[in-house]
């Protein structure tokens, strides 16, 4: 499809989508006004070089005016289309309207008082709503934080505190934050890790079931995963474990989907040696998937889940939710922060998961974004010789960049894949322990026609680069 190349942004006063969700303001359509990225933003682009250090990388070098749905409209009037969702944070759409009503009632009554100085309801409803949403019919207690890190590195705490023991064991590929503590969980080196050594210890890395690239095939994956998983334990010992965290679905990196019985396995050893069992939910959780957490697809109740980026549609908001003597382990004053569970973020939250556990039509966008996906890129595997592997889950979706014929990572062209994507109007991210993933985030709301568009640059510039 070619885009629109109007002089003004278009609008549209389309009625309500089946699942109720408001018509976006911004027409939901791609529209190139100038190239990408356009005069304005490049200039902009300047300012920021000369005021913001390096250590901020950036995938798109577009200053934004207004984002709806799933319309990015920048400083130079094109329309984008957001496939990136700011990293799975705006699932419900860019600036929904219940989302935007709330923040603004809540900021009418009070920005900010502290949690730990003078209570506020939204924090506690939040808590309650998480509480119902994780798994399992035990008792559950929340504590809310601000970002992803600190949930991470707050769930290792209670676990420590819980447990009276010491070590944690991640996985490979994991990503779970780039403060000390979650950079020395993460796997990827380069650019999260560089030059920010030493990380603290008492970390200990197992393999991650990742079929396409297991040295003895598919088929051996999760039972010597899971067998490595043990001799870890047996190695360091399991009474001195105080945590296992994994990703249901790995985000960054690369979108990695186990085979069924992994996260089974891995629930069930950490069960029989008292190990607590940490989902880390942060970029698969809340609908993104086509269930409510990723661990759902498979029916596993770990003692605590991590969750962010979607709670919040776009304001900083973490969570950790657990069963409730674990929760309880830690005393009081133990757990907090100034600005967590900020009430603007608590607001927003409600918002959020009022629309996401009041109908389930969210689930179907995102099962249904996961059929279109998998109907447009799958046949690229055969056709062009470079994608290995379309996989994911929901609006959680990824394609593997090899060279012809081979499992060998290649990122370059993933990267030039990635930009001519840009170029053309389409915001897609890269991800992968190597770099060589393209992954989707879309809005839960993002409508097929822009969807399919979307696709079409995706494939057109994948064609391109395999040719």
């Amino acid at each position: 499809m070619v885009p629109t190349t109007t002089d003004e942004p278009t609008t549209s006063a389309r009625p309500a989508d089946e699942g109720g969700t408001p018509a976006p303001r911004l027409s939901q359509e791609r529209i190139l006004r100038t190239e990408v990225p356009g005069p304005r933003s490049r200039e902009l682009h300047a300012r920021r070089v000369a005021n913001v250090p390096t250590g901020f990388g950036i995938v798109l070098p577009a200053f934004i005016e207004r984002a709806e749905g799933g319309i990015l409209l920048d400083v130079d009037g094109n329309q984008l289309v957001d496939l990136a969702s700011g990293i799975a944070v705006t699932s419900v759409g860019a600036s929904h309207p219940a989302v935007v009503a709330a923040v603004k009632a809540q900021a009418d009554a009070f920005t900010h008082t502290c949690f730990m100085v003078t209570e506020y309801d939204a924090f506690v409803e939040v808590a309650a709503r998480l509480n119902a949403i994780a798994p399992g019919s035990h008792d559950k207690r929340t504590a809310l934080f601000t970002t992803g890190a600190e949930a991470i590195e707050n769930a290792v705490k209670i676990s420590r505190s819980y447990t009276g023991r010491t070590e944690v064991v991640v996985f490979d590929h994991a990503y779970h934050g780039r403060t000390l503590f979650t950079l020395g969980m993460t796997a990827k080196e380069a650019p999260y890790k560089s030059g920010f050594a030493p990380f603290p210890d008492h970390i200990h890395r197992a393999p991650y079931a990742y079929p396409l690239h297991w040295r003895t095939g598919p088929e051996n994956c999760v039972a010597e995963a899971l067998a490595a998983f043990e001799e870890l334990l047996e190695r360091v010992g399991p009474e001195r474990v105080a945590a296992a965290v994994i990703e249901p679905i790995q985000g960054e990196g690369g979108f990695i989907v186990p085979p069924e019985g992994f996260l089974a396995g891995i629930r069930e050893i950490t069960a029989r040696h008292g190990i607590v069992m940490v989902a880390d939910e942060i970029q698969a959780g809340l609908a993104r998937t086509g269930t409510m957490l990723a661990v759902d697809h498979e029916g596993i109740v770990p003692d605590l889940v991590c969750t962010a980026k979607a709670l919040a549609g776009g304001m900083p908001l973490s969570a950790v939710t657990g069963r409730a003597e674990i929760m309880e382990a830690v005393g009081a004053g133990g757990l907090g922060g100034t600005y967590a569970g900020n009430p603007l973020s608590c607001a927003a939250a409600v918002a959020v998961l009022d629309l996401l556990t009041s109908d389930p039509s969210w689930l179907t966008k995102a099962r249904r974004i996961e059929e279109l996906i998998r109907r447009e890129l799958e046949p690229l595997v055969e056709q062009t010789g470079i994608v290995a592997e379309v996989r994911g889950r929901g609006a959680m979706m990824a394609v593997e960049i090899c060279h012809p014929g081979t499992n060998e990572p290649d990122a370059p062209t993933t990267k030039e894949i990635a930009t001519a994507c840009h170029e053309a109007g389409v915001v897609a991210l890269t991800c992968g322990t190597h770099g060589n993933v393209l992954r989707l985030l879309p809005p839960l709301v993002i409508e097929e026609d822009l969807l399919l568009d979307a696709l079409e640059v995706l494939t057109a510039a994948i064609r391109k680069a395999a040719a």
